[in-house]
């Protein structure tokens, strides 16, 4: 049944993109001064999980790259990257530039003093999740750095933001924000029948279970590939050529569980011991929440980056958030 497993990865980037024009289009225009060798503003992506933010920056990069010879593309997951080491560590690595490099002793000024000193093609850097950095400075200094343009991928700017000095923000006001909306039932239904097309054989998919599919993961295209990669498995699995609405219905859960545990295993630690709280206690409320957590972590954060970190877990459906400001309760999702 299944052709081509990786056109069925939400990590997948395609030759064509469906429905994202104008961001392209918009995030093409800001990096159009490389062409010519000249110097470009960052770009921000903001919206929703699961709306195409990483697909279209590393699809539109993908493009400049074959339209200029001279340029270097690295891309950053700060959820695995969060600490400003990583980060520093992870480009040098993409550029070819850590064979001397000691991960565990080599100072973090020396790693961006590396970077200072490169002096090879204009490098784009994409740093998704970009509201995961632990510290924010981090922006300022690669925004410092003479060859390297930023495109910070995140759901919502005040959070790469958040706790962040003037110095930092000031560097970002002429960046060109571009905002991303969820797709609807019928974009989702097209984008899933491209990768059909290029992904499994004639017939595995009625019209009917990607109708479902796309209803289920409500506007999230990560979440919607996710079921039928999951779906177009278990029909394999049992060896039968079209995927049935029984093994549809097992194979949302289980895609479910999948994203949990990936997005699980990417929480910083601090992020980490409040989904642990929030998972033991069912429900609680911040007062409580934000007091065992200070007793359990050291070095704990201000209760404003609490608050962050829960609404990260919350939008990417590890917690709920329930009731008003006045009576909130944290709760566990139970799958």
């Amino acid at each position: 049944m299944i052709t081509d497993a990786r056109v069925l990865r939400a990590d997948f980037v395609p030759r064509d993109v469906e429905y994202r024009d104008s961001e392209v289009d918009a995030l093409t225009a800001v990096l159009e001064p490389l062409v010519d060798g000249d110097p470009s503003a960052p770009a921000i992506l903001l919206g929703p999980s699961g709306a195409g933010k990483t697909c279209i920056s590393q699809y539109t990069l993908e493009q400049l790259r074959q339209a200029v010879l001279d340029i270097d593309v690295q891309y950053v997951n700060c959820w695995q990257n969060y600490s400003e080491y990583r980060v520093l560590y992870r480009l040098l690595e993409g550029l070819g530039k850590t064979v001397d490099i000691h991960r565990q002793s080599t100072p973090h000024d020396e790693l961006l003093e590396r970077l200072r000193q490169y002096d090879g093609p204009p490098c784009v850097v994409i740093l998704d999740e970009a509201d995961q950095l632990e510290d924010k400075r981090m922006l300022y200094h690669l925004h410092s750095l003479p060859k390297f343009t930023l495109v910070l991928v995140a759901n919502e700017e005040s959070e790469i933001f958040s706790g962040a000095d003037d110095r930092v923000t000031s560097r970002f006001v002429g960046a060109e924000r571009i905002q991303f909306y969820r797709y609807t039932v019928p974009e989702l239904i097209a984008i899933m029948e491209a990768r059909v097309r290029w992904g499994l054989e004639r017939e595995a998919v009625g019209d009917e279970t990607l109708r479902t599919v796309a209803d289920v993961a409500a506007g999230d295209a990560r979440a919607a590939l996710n079921i039928l990669r999951n779906a177009a498995r278990h029909a394999q699995q049992k060896g039968v050529e079209r995927i049935t609405p029984d093994l549809l219905e097992a194979a949302i859960p289980d895609a479910r569980h999948e994203v949990r545990r990936k997005n699980v295993d990417t929480l910083t630690p601090h992020q980490r011991a409040l989904f642990e709280l929030v998972d033991e206690r069912g429900e609680v409320a911040p007062s409580d929440l934000y007091r065992e957590y200070r007793e359990r972590v050291d070095s704990p954060k201000a209760d404003r980056t609490v608050r962050n970190y829960l609404q990260k877990l919350a939008r990417y459906n590890l917690i709920r958030i329930e009731r008003t400001s006045r009576d909130r309760r944290y709760c566990r999702v139970d799958y």
